[in-house]
């Protein structure tokens, strides 16, 4: 392991995602202002002014492509502006206007481990793409839930999301289900590709099924217990399901 390239892919990746948060806070500043859990934010707040945050955001996007592209490789800077201008200029517009905000929104969430893969000198083919499509699939039962906990604030916000129109849960549900049933055959493609080996898909076979029954909880009964359940579920589950692919390869 190059823990020096380790260390610039991190770095620059960090300045990024933090570049994009904070464009993604200047450009929802009013609909922070307007949910409970936001309006505490630097900007609804008035403690930064919009402009000061642009100066800010911009800077720490630019310095991280740009170091990204020194230190690492132009691939990984490049998938890194691809996730700015995602979240940015499509996923954060469209949470005012469609529900499929959050399909789109899991694209620039996936796009970072492409970029990891790519910083280690992998090259662009079937098995990136099934980190990638791990990545997107495990977002949205994880998002789905705690946009179901959090509905009102996303109704007084007026955010396009479904749980908004979904009090009873039973939409929400039906798609944390469908993806969390997705993304189990997805997750033992390394496996199949010949990335990982066999402790590998036996552990991610284990931990599929715990994420579909946490996802299927929720479809019988939504309760904000059950959803909280879900989300924790899903916190535990990408880590634990990347030490494994990290394990099966020492071992």
């Amino acid at each position: 392991m190059d823990l020096l390239l380790l260390a610039n892919t991190l770095l620059g990746t960090a300045l990024v995602a933090g570049g994009t948060n904070a464009w993604n806070q200047i450009r929802e500043r009013d609909v922070d202002g307007r949910m409970a859990r936001t309006r505490r934010r630097p900007l609804p707040s008035g403690r930064v002014t919009p402009l000061a945050a642009m100066w800010f955001a911009s800077a720490i996007t630019a310095a991280g492509v740009g170091y990204l592209a020194v230190t690492v490789n132009a691939v990984t800077a490049m998938l890194a502006a691809l996730t700015f201008a995602t979240y940015v200029l499509l996923y954060t517009p469209l949470k005012r206007t469609s529900t499929l905000n959050t399909l789109v929104g899991a694209v620039p969430g996936a796009l970072p481990i492409v970029g990891g893969w790519t910083a280690a000198g992998g090259s662009i083919g079937p098995a990136v793409a099934a980190l990638f499509w791990i990545l997107f699939l495990w977002q949205l039962p994880h998002f789905l839930a705690l946009a179901w906990l959090y509905r009102e604030d996303y109704r007084a916000g007026g955010l396009r999301m479904l749980s908004v129109d979904d009090d009873s849960g039973a939409d929400t549900g039906r798609m944390a289900m469908l993806y969390a049933v997705a993304l189990l055959p997805i997750s033992l493609m390394p496996t199949l590709l010949r990335v990982t080996g066999s402790l590998y898909f036996f552990g991610a076979l284990a931990l599929g099924v715990v994420y579909v029954v946490a996802g299927s909880t929720l479809l019988v009964r939504a309760t904000p217990t059950r959803a909280w359940r879900l989300f924790f579920v899903s916190i535990l589950y990408l880590p634990a399901l990347l030490t494994l692919m990290v394990l099966d390869k020492i071992a």
